[in-house]
């Protein structure tokens, strides 16, 4: 087997050109991307609206948060989050597993709503398989997180509840975003 390609460590380099090229050839999935929303009148304003008509007492005052954090050093990255899932004042679980595995070299954290950072970070595992088939290479890091970057631009207003920081290794070494 043929390693040659492996003496040449700048051809491995990402550029800002490479970026550009990343986002353009990715920007057709963000944009082909359909997402049913809540049957409400305004999705946007629902949690407002849910808290301003006092429907729900308490349900919509978020006190607490996700801790999250991560590390990034010379021999890879340190991955570190709560296990415990409320909303509001109510706890529903303890032990909620808030660390989802992209592939073998990427990792995605939870923090907001369960069920929005679970689908896109489940959808963006899928984006990651798609660039490896095509591309014959796993995709990096940044450009992993860029994808999903551009996911949450196209969905801002619509009221996701997604934070999360994507981490791995890629040929540049561990990354952090």
């Amino acid at each position: 087997m043929d390693f040659s390609f492996l003496d040449d460590p700048k051809a491995f380099a990402f550029t800002s050109d490479d970026r550009h090229e990343v986002d353009a050839e990715y920007e057709h999935l963000a944009k082909d991307l359909t997402f049913a929303l809540a049957p409400v009148s305004n999705p946007a304003s629902f949690c407002h609206d849910i808290k301003s008509a006092n429907k729900a007492p308490g349900l919509m005052d978020f006190n607490k948060g996700t801790t999250t954090l991560g590390f990034k050093f010379q021999g890879g990255i340190i991955i570190a989050v709560d296990s415990r899932a409320s909303m509001g004042t109510y706890i529903s679980s303890g032990t909620v597993k808030k660390v989802i595995e992209i592939n073998e070299y990427l990792l995605g954290t939870m923090a907001g709503g369960a069920a929005d950072c679970s689908f896109w970070e489940r959808h963006l595992a899928r984006l990651c398989r798609l660039h490896e088939l095509k591309e014959k290479e796993r995709i990096s890091v940044a450009a992993a997180s860029h994808l999903l970057a551009n996911i949450f631009f196209n969905y801002r207003g619509y009221g996701l509840s997604c934070g999360t920081m994507v981490a791995g290794w890629d040929k540049t070494g561990p990354q952090l975003y």
